[in-house]
């Protein structure tokens, strides 16, 4: 089978070398008679995945002592609630950026549950820029301050992190991994998998185990980050076959040379395909503040949405999908996470070349 190039923003491209070697131990998983997926969550073969997947993750970002790992269900969606949750007091206030549609979802649940002092809102410039980190600051008695580190839609990343008296807390879920990053500068990373990890169905959630003491005891059980911390991420049944899917992506980023190697990588991808915008004329047009452009999500526009439909559905017919902007914003949207090969990016950059060539 031809595989197309996936530019789909998640659930996303996989490495074709963990697909196949999914694919390998599917049915008899390394000898054992049965699927990783029918085991028992508590057998030795599931376990070995379990404590590989979170000692990869600790290696690959980092991770220093005084911090947890965990592998949890219900999306980076459901972290939108258990952060305030877990983190601000009944009563109590945080702090948010306001950077794109992801922020505002954010947003809308941590204001069900506390007051929230907006520091930042990119509303009036359409969420096409940032601010300067250093301008930054958690307000007085805040609980935490909320960033997202990259908007898919809007396509704005990013490249330094506030430094802040309150635990600074990200939505990493479709940059983690791309790059390196201190991971002491934050009190939580959280990330939904099906981005850069793996498939859809386990989000990462990385905290400082000091804000493990602020969940309170009256809080449901899994809705606790106690709860998880205590069981190792085995409260309930996880969600075995993407824990795999993600044990096996971050063996491939090894094999690939870490997070710097992948970071430039990632950066020599987005550089091809911003060149090819800003040297097309006027015929494509990236709305994002150069400083602020996501390695991992490119958008542009072309002169109508005319064009813009064409454009999807001629790249469709040579095996490049997914390039239709989100239905919010409109336009063109690849998103070349770390699993995108360059030659991906190469074709459609030549596609682009001569779609404007017969479309000028």
């Amino acid at each position: 089978m031809a595989r197309v190039y996936n530019f789909y923003a998640g659930p996303a491209t996989l490495p074709v070398e963990a697909l196949q070697e999914a694919q390998k131990n599917l049915v008899d998983y390394e000898g054992s008679g049965l699927s990783l997926i029918e085991t028992s969550h508590r057998s030795k073969e599931y376990d070995a995945v379990h404590t590989a997947t979170i000692d990869l993750i600790k290696e690959l970002l980092g991770v220093p002592s005084g911090y947890s790992v965990l592998l949890l269900g219900g999306g980076a969606s459901m972290q939108f609630g258990m952060v305030p949750m877990n983190l601000m007091p009944q009563g109590g206030s945080c702090d948010m950026t306001l950077t794109g549609s992801w922020a505002k979802k954010a947003l809308a649940d941590a204001k069900k549950l506390g007051t929230v002092h907006l520091v930042y809102d990119g509303g009036d410039s359409a969420f096409t820029t940032l601010p300067d980190p250093a301008s930054v600051q958690s307000s007085a008695n805040s609980s935490y301050l909320h960033i997202t580190s990259n908007e898919t839609i809007e396509g704005v990343q990013w490249k330094r992190f506030p430094q802040t008296e309150a635990p600074l807390v990200a939505d990493m879920s479709s940059d983690i991994l791309s790059r390196p990053l201190s991971v002491d500068q934050f009190g939580i990373i959280y990330a939904g998998a099906q981005k850069n990890l793996g498939p859809s169905g386990v989000t990462i959630v990385i905290i400082r185990d000091d804000l493990l003491e602020r969940a309170p005891d009256s809080l449901p059980a899994y809705l606790n980050y106690r709860t998880h911390a205590k069981s190792g991420s085995l409260y309930n049944t996880p969600p075995v076959f993407s824990i795999y899917m993600v044990k096996l992506v971050l063996e491939w980023l090894q094999r690939q040379g870490g997070l710097g190697a992948m970071a430039e990588r990632n950066r020599k991808k987005a550089a091809l395909l911003y060149d090819a915008i800003e040297t097309s004329g006027s015929f494509y047009r990236c709305p994002v503040d150069p400083r602020y452009r996501s390695d991992m999500n490119v958008v542009f526009r072309l002169p109508s949405e005319d064009l813009e439909k064409r454009f999807v559905t001629e790249a469709g017919a040579t095996g490049m999908i997914g390039l239709k902007g989100h239905r919010s914003v409109g336009g063109i949207r690849a998103s070349i996470y770390n699993a995108m090969p360059e030659e991906g990016v190469s074709k459609l950059v030549s596609f682009m070349s001569s779609f404007a060539q017969a479309h000028a």
